[in-house]
């Protein structure tokens, strides 16, 4: 399934995108912004939008690196790992949080204002680095009093920092962890249980622990990807968008 470039409105600026629409379109459907890795648009974020969209949902990604001077899409994967992520990790710091955060947000408004689309099913979902932008997102969201409906957040890179945003991130959510995963260890992720759901009291707040995978675990480069983690992932994430955000597929 091919994707279309769409301009998404900013205050900064129109920002290239990318969408994925349903094939036989014939009303309205729910849609999804799904926030890249540290590897931008990379083949692989946009073979997990096309399975989104075969699912039936409209499928918006923002192209966040088009900010950098140069404009980057997506790092493919480099036979040097070491480096491929270092490159990775480079390109984010390039980019203001904030600005990937406005940019974020202004995506979800603009999926919302697709004619396609069903403007009050609308969720997130995010990849590393996409993750704990999509948890930023999310609370930003919330304050404007459009929350989405639904935020799924592989592994986010950022969340240890982003807790005093918990808050305000109480739509139904899915977050996946990895048990090996040595950027994010368990301790840590206990500490982002316990914010997102408030001490255990939003049912609503769902979370995934995979045993043997790392970070990154869906990720198939073979230095990250971990098969029973990400088609275990996949599954549980499929499940949770079919019950808040169900479509005809």
């Amino acid at each position: 399934m091919s994707a279309m470039t769409s301009q998404i409105p900013t205050d900064a600026g129109d920002l290239p995108g990318l969408l994925w629409l349903p094939e036989n379109l014939e009303q309205p459907v729910p849609g999804l912004v799904v926030l890249q890795e540290i590897f931008g648009l990379s083949a692989y974020v946009q073979q997990r939008c096309a399975d989104l969209a075969a699912l039936g949902y409209a499928v918006l990604a923002p192209q966040l690196f088009a900010r950098l001077d140069p404009p980057v899409v997506g790092l493919e994967d480099g036979e040097n790992a070491e480096a491929w992520l270092a490159e990775g990790m480079d390109l984010t710091q390039q980019l203001p949080w904030d600005r990937a955060v406005a940019d974020s947000l202004a995506a979800l408004n603009a999926l919302r204002a697709q004619g396609a689309v069903d403007s009050e099913r609308v969720g997130l979902l995010g990849f590393c680095y996409g993750g704990g932008l999509a948890f930023a997102t999310t609370a930003a969201a919330a304050l404007e009093e459009r929350a989405p409906s639904v935020l799924v957040s592989y592994y986010g890179s950022a969340l240890p920092t982003l807790l005093d945003l918990a808050e305000h991130v109480t739509v139904p959510s899915l977050h996946h962890f990895g048990t090996a995963d040595a950027f994010i260890p368990p301790a840590t992720v206990e500490q982002i249980r316990e914010a997102v759901t408030a001490g255990g009291t939003r049912d609503q707040v769902r979370f995934a622990l995979h045993e043997g995978g790392g970070h990154a675990f869906d990720n198939p480069h073979p230095s990250l990807y971990h098969a029973p983690s990400a088609e275990a992932a996949w599954q549980q994430t499929r499940d949770v968008l079919a019950e808040t955000l169900p479509t005809r597929s």
